[in-house]
């Protein structure tokens, strides 16, 4: 037998923040195949929504590269703990309370958090981003990194940076129009309004969606969503679209009342397994790269002079926008932006004065 040399950066590190599992592979009728397996890596952060620390980032890395070097590991499936969220991005009381107003230690952070991008591009294998929930901020950002994409119907997708004082310049300024079109790339990255998976899907964003909703033993569909295919009056689609009002209302009821259940998610993920497996392995890895090579160019072009604009940022709108959402009040966790406006263009100079100046209500 073959004695392999060990190509991990770290062997036998233990993760403490992401889990790190293997699964058996499953062939055609389900059954485990003897030898074969899947690696999950999952965020294990929910009381924080699955947003990443320092210390998650690094095992991220480490997971992914643990993935690559594993001889018997077929893909690699990026996912995180329960079903609220897949990940909200970076850990904003970690960014309010050491990054803000230190640029160089940000820009430490920001090498971790681009190797982190990297990795989950450069995995040996495939790598399927499963999203058990909201998807938002960096967290759309790794997960726009990932290969394939499959979805809870209840999971939501966009970004936060310009609401929060940073630009989604860690990967969806350079992914999302190759995913959804620049038009679409241009309004989710700038008015920040989060879509359904349904329209998500919709747009291009994801392979597949999976109920996750459970009334009375059987799955129904998002009731938040219009999941009906049909256009207005003005001939605009409608399906995928939130529901308002007294609709919404409703429906936020009828959620009260289900329970979660990710099994049909999971299925999805495993057949995704499935096939790859079903596959020459060089053959696969080929395609896979070449295919990446799209989001590299911009990534590989973009990431380093977006790290440096990043840290200084966090001198000024990043330290007000990162202090107003660990300690405005819940609902109120954005700077005056009017105010801020009105401000700056008085003349005001950015201080920790005018930053107090501007922050919202403090958590009761």
């Amino acid at each position: 037998m073959t004695t392999f040399v060990d190509h991990n950066l770290v062997p036998e590190y233990k993760n403490a923040e992401v889990i790190y599992e293997l699964k058996p592979c499953l062939d055609a009728q389900g059954k485990p195949v003897d030898g074969l397996s899947n690696a999950w890596i999952m965020i294990n952060n929910p009381s924080q929504l699955n947003s990443y620390t320092t210390q998650a980032v690094k095992e991220i890395i480490l997971s992914f590269r643990r993935a690559s070097n594993a001889r018997d590991v077929v893909a690699a499936v990026f996912s995180a703990v329960g079903h609220q969220a897949f990940c909200t991005g970076g850990n904003t009381k970690e960014y309010a309370e050491y990054y803000a107003g230190q640029p160089h230690e940000y820009r430490q952070y920001m090498r971790l958090f681009n190797d982190m991008v990297t990795s989950i591009l450069q995995c040996d294998k495939p790598v399927i981003c499963r999203v058990n929930g909201l998807r938002v901020a960096g967290g759309q950002e790794i997960g726009m990194a990932c290969d394939l994409s499959v979805a809870s119907d209840m999971a939501l997708f966009g970004q936060a940076g310009p609401k929060h004082g940073s630009a989604p310049d860690g990967g969806a300024t350079d992914f999302l129009p190759l995913y959804v079109g620049v038009e679409n790339a241009m309004f989710s990255n700038t008015i920040c309004e989060l879509w359904s998976a349904h329209k998500a899907k919709r747009l291009g964003l994801l392979s597949e969606v999976a109920p996750v909703l459970k009334k009375d033993g059987a799955y129904i569909p998002n009731p938040l969503v219009v999941t009906d295919r049909w256009v207005d009056e003005s001939g605009n689609i409608v399906y995928g679209e939130m529901k308002t009002g007294q609709a919404r209302e409703q429906a936020k009821q009828l959620v009260s009342h289900c329970q979660y259940d990710l099994s049909r998610l999971d299925e999805v993920v495993n057949r995704y397994c499935t096939a790859l497996m079903m596959t020459v392995p060089d053959c696969l890895t080929k395609t896979v790269e070449s295919l990446r090579k799209h989001k590299l160019q911009h990534w590989d072009r973009n990431r380093e002079t977006n790290r440096a604009w990043l840290s200084l940022n966090m001198m000024t709108e990043g330290k007000a926008g990162f202090k107003a959402f660990n300690e405005g009040a819940r609902g109120q966790r954005e700077p005056d932006f009017i105010k801020m406006r009105r401000m700056l263009a008085e003349g005001h100079r950015w201080s920790d004065e005018f930053i107090e100046a501007i922050m919202p209500s403090r958590k009761a």
